[in-house]
């Protein structure tokens, strides 16, 4: 069936699945949705501890490279919160426009950072949260080791996913 006839075409790059290009987008768009549900979770827990932290009796005996620590994961939690609303305000922006592919490109680029954004928070909370209790030296240590953790699950093992997914693929054509 044609286009001018008034019934969309049919996308043609995904072999998998019968969806017009502007029923693929919204599928896309709400899995991606559906992954900022996810991630806001965590962030609101994360930030929800900062702002408690200079509350509590024990926070005037930072040190200076525990409050650097401290401000900077702050920083860190309220710029992630805005990645985090970006794509909200892109929708509400381009809502009704037809640009549902251009939504779905940049919020995929914007959950991307936010996943940066959450990586950098936890470890920062984990470097945080040993230099006070432990020390500096074992803060850093157990942030260093958490990074390369978080390094592993959430780019060397996706990559190694995906690569193993093409050679299948690949293969099996």
């Amino acid at each position: 069936m044609s286009h001018e006839s008034g019934i969309a075409p049919r996308a043609q790059h995904d072999p998998g699945r019968e969806e017009t290009a502007e029923e693929r987008a919204d599928r896309n768009w709400n899995e991606l949705l559906q992954e900022i549900r996810v991630m806001q979770i965590g962030v609101q827990i994360i930030t929800g501890f900062l702002l408690t932290l200079p509350f509590q009796q024990r926070f005037t005996q930072l040190d200076g490279t525990g409050l650097a620590l401290y401000l900077g994961l702050v920083v860190l939690a309220c710029l992630t919160t805005a990645v985090m609303l970006a794509p909200v305000s892109l929708h509400r922006l381009l809502f009704r426009h037809h640009h549902k592919p251009l939504l779905v490109s940049n919020g995929d680029t914007l959950i991307k950072v936010m996943v940066g954004g959450i990586a950098l928070m936890l470890t920062g909370c984990l470097t945080f949260i040993v230099h006070v209790v432990i020390g500096p030296g074992a803060g850093w240590i157990a942030g260093g080791v958490l990074a390369v953790v978080l390094v592993l699950i959430l780019l060397v093992y996706p990559l190694a996913v995906g690569r193993y997914a093409s050679r299948a693929h690949d293969a099996g054509s």
